[in-house]
Order: structure tokens, then sequence, then C-alpha cells
């Protein structure tokens, strides 16, 4: 019974499709996305003197914000083929980068193409429930008075602080243009790998007191769990870096010098994930460590204690094969008092020995 409660848990099925779906991962594969019934549109148009959320009921409706001289954020939740296609015509998005907008499983990226800056990358989210890192595609799209962005789930995002800045009416998101509008985007998603950092921080916690005070089969496998969730936030934060440093580095005409600084302080929070990322991954490879010094603790105590029962049970079976040979003469073999002396042997030799164990220091 016990050896298939450990077999169930080393095979579970749904650790074996965690493990498929971390390692084996191809973008040029036609994605496989279900696309949603429908998508829902929310323009956010703003500048120094007003703000307007607008729900938007069809594609074309969002067709003429693209000349306006207000700033204008448009929020795509659901990705549908020909309706992110008609979009991305209308704003003169590259085909590639529309591509990169559909697809599944790309690395994050930056690019710079037909004057707009574009950017693919990952919100993180924590499920409790089985301590496992979500990742949602976003990609974001800077051009001329507007920012486009692309998500694949309607129902949550990390937007929702810059949401309630665009109502105040000094923020600074409605004081500057649409590159702060694209900064702050950025920052928020990468403010928030920090959230996810830190809930992965406090279950290898409670994984190390466990493996500390208890250790056992399950330990293993909640310690491979964690491994491959590490896997997906480092593959999902180190390339950040690269697409910070590309938009410094960039000759763009949309990134204004005053908020450069502002995506440097975005570079420096992501070069601080990135390191945390890899602490966390040695803390991993530690708590294996930690958890098979444990495992083998234990067993050399186990072998200790059968050990020392064994050297204090050898003399009392050396006294018993003694006399228990078949010859005629044995000393004390007919002797009124030589059981009483010979079992009184098998205590006082045991019982010295352990006092001579103890003073050697040996348990």
């Amino acid at each position: 019974m016990k050896k298939r409660k450990y077999l169930d848990i080393i095979r579970n099925p749904l650790e074996l499709l965690r493990t498929k779906k971390v390692l084996q991962v191809n973008p040029t594969i036609a994605p496989e996305r279900k696309e949603p019934e429908e998508i829902k549109i929310i323009v956010y148009e703003f500048d120094k003197n007003r703000s307007e959320c607008i729900i938007v009921n069809s594609v074309e409706d969002c067709f003429h914000f693209l000349n306006t001289t207000s700033n204008t954020w448009i929020n795509v939740d659901g990705l549908k083929k020909v309706e992110v296609e008609k979009i991305c015509n209308h704003f003169g998005i590259h085909q590639l980068i529309t591509e990169d907008i559909l697809s599944i499983g790309q690395r994050p990226k930056m690019d710079d193409i037909n004057g707009l800056v574009f950017c693919l990358l990952y919100m993180l989210y924590f499920n409790e429930a089985d301590s496992g890192v979500e990742t949602e595609q976003i990609s974001i799209i800077l051009g001329k008075n507007f920012v486009i962005s692309f998500q694949e789930d309607a129902t949550r995002d990390v937007f929702n602080g810059l949401r309630d800045k665009i109502k105040v009416a000094g923020s600074k998101v409605r004081q500057n243009g649409s590159d702060f509008l694209f900064y702050s985007l950025i920052d928020l998603i990468v403010d928030h790998f920090y959230v996810v950092m830190e809930k992965l921080g406090e279950k290898i916690e409670g994984l190390e007191e466990d493996i500390m005070r208890n250790p056992s089969q399950r330990s293993l496998v909640k310690i491979n769990m964690l491994r491959k969730e590490m896997i997906v936030l480092k593959r999902s934060i180190a390339p950040v870096r690269e697409i910070i440093n590309g938009i410094l580095r960039g000759e763009s005409d949309l990134i204004e010098e005053r908020t450069e600084k502002y995506f440097k302080d975005v570079y420096d929070h992501i070069i601080q994930a990135n390191d945390l990322a890899e602490n966390y991954r040695d803390m991993m490879m530690n708590l294996q460590d930690l958890y098979l010094n444990t495992v083998n603790l234990k067993l050399n105590e186990v072998m200790k204690v059968m050990a020392i029962v064994t050297c204090l049970l050898a003399p009392a079976t050396v006294i018993g094969g003694i006399f228990g040979m078949n010859f005629e003469t044995i000393p004390l073999l007919h002797n009124h008092w030589g059981f009483f002396i010979s079992v009184g042997l098998m205590l006082l030799i045991p019982v010295w020995m352990i006092i001579a164990f103890k003073k050697r220091g040996w348990f």
C-alpha cells in the first residue's frame, strides 16, 4: 500500500503535464489558441485637462483614435485573429508584429518597425491552489499619441493602478505623453514580478522547514515542482532586461529624452528581479542537497543504533555459543551457579561497553 502511495506521488499526471508545458515550447508551430467568442476593447483617451473611458462595441469604432492629438490607450482583451488583424492593418502595424501578437510561446522581445515600438512580454500570476506560476502573454505597441495593448485574458491584469491614475487630473501619466504611458505599462508588469517571487519565496521557506523537520518523498516532489516554476519565472524575467536595454539604446523619436530616466529605473528593477530569480534557483538546488543530506543523516542514525545494538548483543552471543558447544567438559557446565554467572556476564559486559562508548564519545 505504501509503495502504491509513493508511486502515486511521483507519477502525478498533473505534474507530468506541467513538465511538458514548461519544457516543450516551439514558437514555430502554428498557434492552437482557442479564440474567444468576442473581444473586449476599452479605450482611455486623456490629456492634462480631461480623461475619458470608452467601451468600444466594434473594432472599427476605435479607428478614429489614430489621428487624435490627446493620448490614447487602446486595451484589447481577447485575441481574435480577424479583429486583431483589422486593428494592426489600420494602425500601420507590420505583419511580423501581427504574427507575434497572435503567436504562442514567444520569447519576450522588442522591435522598432515602421516607426512603432513593439514589446512582447509576460504578465505573471501566482496560483495559490497548486503553487504554480501562471503566465499571460501581452503585446504593447507605442505609436504617436497612442498605445495599444493586446491581452489574452479579459478577466485579470496588473493595470488597475494605472487606470486609477488616469482618472486623477494631476497624475504624471496625465501630464506626460504616450511614451510615459508605455513606460507605465511595462513598469507595472515588472513590479508584479516581485509579488510572484515573494509568494514563491514563502513556499521555498516553508518547504525548507518541512525538510528540516520531517523529510519525505513528498518533499522531493515539492522540490521538483518548485524547480519547474523557477524555470517559468526565469524564462519570463530574464529577456525583459534585453527589452528595456533595447528601448534605451534605440533611436526612436517616440521615446522622449525626459522619459529615458524612467526606463533606466525599470532596467534597475529588472536586473534586481533577475538576480533574485537566480538566488531562488540556487536555493532550490541547496534544498535538494539539504533533503539528500537529511535523509542520509537519518539513515546514518538508524545504522548507528543498529550497530550499537549488534555490538551489545555480541558478548551474549559469544557466551551463549560457548556454553552451547557439544563438549563433555566445559567449565561451570554442571555448576549450580553456572547459569546465573553466564547471564550476569551477558548483562555486565554490555553495561561496561556502554560506559566505554560514552567515554569515547561514540554516541
